[in-house]
């Protein structure tokens, strides 16, 4: 019994830390690109009528004169974000995954069912990550702030403790419900339907997934997950519209609270 119980225990951590490890690791090797996509979207907000510089002038930019270590301003803060939001959207999605295959008699659950999961796994994960996310927005974006009203965080969790002290605690979900739609799409497009992709090749290949997806079958719905985009191109544009629309939106209104 007591293996048993310990089997237990670790296969349902599995999901939350190798998911949780994953997001933290991904994170921290595009912190630069994430960085500039947030200067980018700011800029024009905060310098009317200049012109937007590109990525790499941006980049560059900061490089010359900052230094190496300016492109990660704020990774604190995407590490804190990814333990929490990524560990829980992630291990989440499979735990309530695999609780309605367990009600469905064992049976693969729907698409409908799968996409529900990661609806409900990525709004809660957003509602327990949204205050690392101010505290990231804040970090990136304070340097973009006139001298006299740059808040010079130290680190994330001084970005945190200052903001709930001087504005009060809802001012770390700022923003939440933009946020929360953004989430929920992410987690269908990103785990849904990989699910579903992965289920679909797994029969070509005879694959029992019975102590998991082979390797073959692990590469070959990232491939169909692929080739799937490709064919709703439409669609993804649609998609990414509204993703687009959402960050934008969740920038606008973190910001426009932390420059207060």
């Amino acid at each position: 019994m007591p293996d048993n119980k310990g089997t237990s225990i670790a296969k349902f951590a599995e999901p939350f830390v190798c998911g949780g490890t994953a997001a933290t690791f991904a994170s921290i090797v595009i912190h630069p690109m994430d960085l500039a996509k947030v200067r980018m979207q700011l800029y024009g907000q905060l310098n009317p009528g200049k012109t937007v510089p590109s990525f790499v002038e941006l980049l560059s930019g900061m490089v010359k004169n900052d230094g190496i270590a300016s492109v990660y301003k704020g990774v604190d803060a995407a590490i804190g974000r990814q333990l929490v939001y990524g560990t829980a959207r992630i291990g989440l999605h499979r735990a309530i995954s695999d609780k309605m295959k367990e009600m469905n008699e064992g049976k693969p659950i729907s698409f409908l069912m799968k996409t529900l999961s990661g609806m409900a796994s990525g709004s809660i994960a957003v509602c327990i990550g949204t205050p690392f996310d101010i505290a990231l927005v804040r970090l990136q974006s304070d340097s973009m702030a006139p001298v006299a009203e740059r808040k010079n965080y130290k680190n994330v969790f001084d970005a945190l403790t200052r903001t709930a002290s001087e504005e009060g605690t809802g001012a770390l979900y700022k923003g939440l419900l933009p946020n929360v739609l953004r989430g929920m799409a992410m987690n269908v497009g990103m785990l849904a339907c990989y699910d579903q992709a992965k289920e679909s090749v797994a029969k070509i290949l005879n694959d029992p997934m019975t102590n998991g997806p082979a390797l073959t079958t692990q590469i070959g719905a990232s491939c169909v997950a692929v080739s799937r985009i490709f064919a709703s191109l439409i669609r993804l544009l649609s998609g990414f519209t509204f993703s687009y629309f959402t960050i934008n939106v969740v920038l606008r209104l973190q910001q426009c609270f932390s420059l207060r």
